[in-house]
């Protein structure tokens, strides 16, 4: 059993993340097909994938530990939802901290001279690996994100609105019931072993995952304690499926451009996992204050919305902007 301490001040702090990014889900996949052992919705992406995975994916699928827990990808690329970001997060990661990833986990024998060349920070190793995430990424989640973001996003709009009705104590009462329970003021959930947690005032990030190998997870970065932990809860209340066939008349991104013009559609796309002014700026690779301009067009629109935290503004894509994003056209 898990037990999450809340005080006035942790639940003034707790928040919903729109994604736990990328490199994350890419791995939990990855975990998901070593345990063999999957709910109904994700039966059908299991035999699309598994039995296809080849030298290119090796890097990455030998580093999935025999049992026990596996490495923390969001530790070591962030919870960004641009796979180059993530990349460029793991290239650049200190040899410390994979060090502290690689520590202690579980690796096939044969894999152990591979896993301290990463571990020791080996360049080559690095970008090895990197590559190898790229192309597990292609295998089993990129085709399926088109109804994986929906979920996500899906869920988001629904914590959105139990939050405005009911505030967070509406939210709690209703997360994942009834695997997951609101005592106030415990959270208490199933798990593997038994935890209690004492947030001390930092608050908890709920974040929906696709491909989550567990119904409930915890995860805290022991390095970074003033950071919150996160709560992964599941998204998915549908079978996962492949990309959609194209529409006739044209692929949906060829006639969003032709509608919204090539980068405010590209803005578009960049929201569906929330963002920033400052990373829809680098993203789009154009200033700060074009980026602003280009997200107040798609508000005024109704097809994001934006909401101030702390110091930053975060956007994130409405359902008309989703119907948008994955047809082309205006519903």
């Amino acid at each position: 059993m898990l037990r999450i301490h809340f005080t006035a001040e942790d639940l003034a702090r707790t928040r919903v993340a729109a994604t736990i990014g990328v490199a994350a889900e890419t791995y939990y996949s990855l975990e998901l097909l070593r345990e063999n052992r999957n709910p109904a919705y994700l039966r059908q992406w299991r035999s699309a994938v598994a039995g296809r995975m080849g030298a290119d994916t090796r890097p990455l699928t030998s580093l999935v530990p025999r049992r026990g827990p596996g490495l923390d990808l969001l530790a070591l690329m962030g919870d960004v939802p641009s796979l180059d970001h993530a990349v460029d997060n793991l290239l650049r990661a200190p040899v410390a901290r994979l060090r502290r990833e690689f520590q202690g986990l579980d690796f096939h024998p044969g894999q152990l001279s591979w896993a301290r060349r990463v571990s020791e920070g080996d360049r080559d190793a690095r970008r090895e690996l990197a590559e190898a995430v790229r192309a597990c990424h292609r295998l089993t989640v990129e085709p399926y994100w088109h109804k994986g973001r929906t979920e996500l996003v899906a869920l988001s709009s629904r914590c959105a609105n139990l939050m405005l009705e009911g505030g967070i104590d509406l939210l709690l009462r209703s997360l994942c019931a009834p695997l997951v329970r609101w005592r106030p003021p415990v959270l208490e959930a199933p798990y593997p072993r038994r935890t209690e947690v004492h947030l001390r005032g930092r608050g908890l990030i709920i974040t929906p995952t696709v491909f989550s190998p567990r119904p409930v997870s915890l995860l805290w970065d022991p390095l970074d304690t003033a950071q919150p932990p996160r709560l992964t809860v599941p998204c998915l209340r549908e079978a996962l499926t492949g990309a959609e066939p194209t529409e006739p008349g044209g692929s949906p991104g060829r006639n969003l451009e032709s509608l919204l013009g090539r980068t405010r559609a590209a803005a578009l796309n960049v929201t569906a996992e929330g963002c920033t002014t400052t990373e829809l700026a680098r993203r789009l690779e154009v200033s700060a204050a074009a980026a602003s301009q280009h997200a107040t067009v798609l508000r005024n629109a109704d097809l994001i919305t934006t909401s101030r935290r702390g110091g930053s503004v975060q956007h994130r894509i409405t359902p008309l902007g989703l119907a948008l994003l994955r047809t082309g056209t205006m519903p």
